[in-house]
């Protein structure tokens, strides 16, 4: 089953990515894990001042959204 969420939240990053590419910028799926889901920064993303903003009040709430049994919030990891 947790595979099965996994794809299912990949597609939907793989969805969002578009977006974050416009800038510059990308990020990598890297674990889903006590409803946490760990995302590596790519590209712009590195360093922008934005990205709380960006993964925080967007990716995590687009997340949520779409898993609100499955997933609580979003971490970036180096």
């Amino acid at each position: 089953m947790e595979n099965n969420i996994e794809k299912k939240l990949i597609e939907v990053l793989d969805q969002l990515k578009v977006y974050i590419n416009q800038d510059g910028g990308d990020m990598e799926f890297v674990a889903l894990k006590d409803k946490i889901v760990y995302i590596r920064l790519k590209g712009n993303c590195v360093g922008c001042g934005l990205t709380d903003i960006t993964f925080k009040e967007g990716v995590e709430s687009i997340l949520i959204e779409e898993f609100p049994y499955d997933i609580e919030g979003v971490e970036i990891v180096l």
